[in-house]
């Protein structure tokens, strides 16, 4: 399997890079992206090329492809197969419910729609769809209570936060179909999920994000990356690795083990969840993590000498 690794660039400044079994990882010649282990050299690559290598990413973007066509029936036979592989991914549930939203089958979208907000919380487009979902199944007080939060959230936002424009956008078509007005089409931008250098330049954005410390910011662009690419390991190590500076550490730790799940030997990923176990002082679990990094990194890499430091620091 192929090994990618990540590391924003936080605490000194230095410029540093994103290695990809050999491969760099493509971003703006201004910015300073990822740093990694792993050995050898060779051509740029970014999410969109690398994604493949990975079965559960590749049946994500096949999923997308067929969905984008309207072949709903392989759209669902591929989404299937990622929620089978990675049963958490709120994106896939997500993709499968639009997948028979788009046939008007709110029964069947009922289901994976809710998987995705259980995984995913926070995940507003799959809230609205869901809560339009329920008023076609007459569940209208579940509805409600979904457009209620959200509601709240954009009431609390005020202006002042990157989910803004999601929050009005949901608020009024959940309003709008409960008043019996027509509907545009349900689900996420296809035109982010069409166009893989889009998402490309969305997952360097967030990256560019990571390095200035605006993690928050960082977070909103790397759901929209996953949205497109699906369970890749480059962005759930990310996405670990933006919680984890938000001291959101249970959240981190789900994110990294993701990325492992799908990654083994996910050089950035260990690294980073290695860190974490120092941060919350089981340096018995980082020690381990160090070992299987001395062990993949046949000729030293930066990510083992780094875990090491933090070890080490912390047992003076």
């Amino acid at each position: 399997m192929s090994k990618i690794t990540s590391r924003p660039l936080v605490g000194k400044p230095r410029i540093i890079a994103t290695v990809i079994a050999g491969a760099l990882i493509a971003a703006p010649s201004s910015l300073a992206i990822a740093a990694g282990g792993g050995g050898g050299g060779g051509g740029a690559t970014a999410p969109s090329q690398s994604a493949p290598r990975y079965d559960a990413a590749e049946e994500y973007r096949l999923g997308v492809s067929a969905l984008n066509a309207e072949d709903f029936r392989q759209a669902e036979r591929h989404f299937k197969r990622v929620t089978r592989a990675a049963r958490r991914n709120a994106n896939a549930h997500y993709l499968l419910g639009v997948t028979y939203l788009r046939q008007d089958d709110f029964r069947k979208a009922r289901k994976p729609l809710e998987n995705a907000v259980k995984y995913a919380p926070d995940m507003i487009p799959a809230q609205r769809d869901l809560a339009i979902a329920y008023l076609n199944l007459d569940r209208r007080d579940d509805a409600q209570e979904i457009l209620d939060g959200l509601a709240q959230r954009q009431t609390s936002c005020a202006q002042g936060c990157a989910e803004q424009a999601n929050l009005d956008q949901a608020v009024t078509a959940i309003e709008n179909a409960m008043s019996g007005l027509a509907l545009g089409e349900l689900g996420p931008d296809i035109a982010l999920l069409a166009a893989a250098s889009s998402a490309d330049a969305v997952y360097s954005d967030a990256v560019g994000l990571i390095n200035e410390g605006q993690f928050e910011q960082a977070l909103v662009q790397l759901d929209q990356a996953a949205l497109a690419f699906g369970p890749h390991p480059d962005i759930l190590t990310y996405q670990g690795f933006a919680n984890r500076k938000l001291a959101r550490y249970g959240v981190a730790q789900s994110y990294y083990q993701r990325a492992l799940t799908i990654a083994p030997e996910h050089i950035g990923a260990i690294e980073y969840y290695g860190e974490l176990k120092v941060e919350r002082g089981d340096l018995d679990g980082a020690r381990e993590h160090l070992a299987l990094l001395d062990q993949l990194c046949d000729f030293g890499c930066y990510e083992a000498e780094e875990l090491r430091s933090w070890i080490r620091d912390a047992s003076t």
